[in-house]
């Protein structure tokens, strides 16, 4: 493994959590769907956390606003969890010629391509969710937020035991395992072996950022839990145990937010 390169890596990474975390102390609410309990400033749309480019309606330069402040937030959540495998990939390459930097990125291009793209369906789900949120009045909206998220919470709960979860999961955890299997030569061999790996995480972990999008697309707490839980679970092996009890526990929660036992206003920064 090149020094230079994994110095990048690193600069990279750090630089893309910076800016991470200041867009999202630069803003007033976090750029999601998910009700809190009222609001100062928010009268008639007491507990809606709709503010931020979600609030800004349907148009091209807030969808590409949307795309690179989410790109830039999933380089930094999933870039050390993908580390293992963009260094096997790395390794692997050096094997076989001189110039490792250039192919290495661009399967990182290939691996960010799939999750750029996720983003632009979440830009597409946080919209309609918006735009149905205002045909409700504040009640309302206090009434169905806590089903919503308590809802999502389930269903990632309920994916960590479904076999796509495990068979995508497998593929992220075995690096040496993919690489073998699905090495391509050049540099759009990389791509395509980048894209293909993000096929995989976005596999493994959509179910988790649904979470993230209903919560709060620019929530720090959980994008912080969430990191960590992806990157726990893919370098653990043979980790059902882990997988099982975050189902439970991601299921657990989503009951108690259903029935408004707990509020979530404190995973909102």
């Amino acid at each position: 493994m090149p020094l230079g390169l994994l110095a990048s890596f690193v600069v990279l990474t750090a630089a893309a959590w910076a800016l991470t975390l200041y867009q999202t102390f630069s803003m007033d609410m976090p750029m999601g769907i998910a009700v809190r309990g009222g609001m100062e400033g928010m009268e008639g749309m007491a507990g809606m956390a709709m503010a931020g480019i979600a609030a800004d309606g349907w148009s091209l330069a807030g969808a590409a606003v949307f795309l690179a402040v989410w790109t830039v937030m999933m380089a930094a959540m999933m870039l050390p969890a993908a580390a293992p495998m963009i260094f096997m990939f790395a390794a692997a390459q050096a094997t076989r010629e001189r110039h490792v930097a250039i192919p290495t990125w661009v399967f990182v291009a290939g691996y960010m391509l799939v999750w750029s793209a996720a983003g632009l369906l979440v830009y597409v789900l946080v919209q309609f969710g918006s735009e149905f949120a205002t045909t409700l009045d504040p009640p309302q909206r206090s009434k169905w937020a806590p089903l919503a998220l308590g809802a999502t919470l389930g269903v990632a709960g309920l994916y960590q035991f479904t076999t796509l979860k495990h068979i995508c999961l497998s593929h992220c955890r075995s690096p040496l395992a993919f690489v073998a299997q699905h090495w391509r030569d050049g540099r759009v061999g990389a791509l395509k072996m980048g894209l293909r790996h993000g096929l995989y995480c976005f596999g493994c972990c959509w179910a988790l950022f649904a979470v993230l999008v209903s919560a709060g697309v620019m929530s720090v707490a959980w994008m912080l839990l969430l990191t960590l839980i992806v990157f726990v679970e893919k370098l653990m092996q043979r980790s059902r145990r882990f997988e099982g009890a975050l189902g439970i526990a991601l299921i657990a929660l989503g009951i108690v937010v259903s029935f408004g036992a707990i509020e979530m206003s404190w995973m909102s920064r």
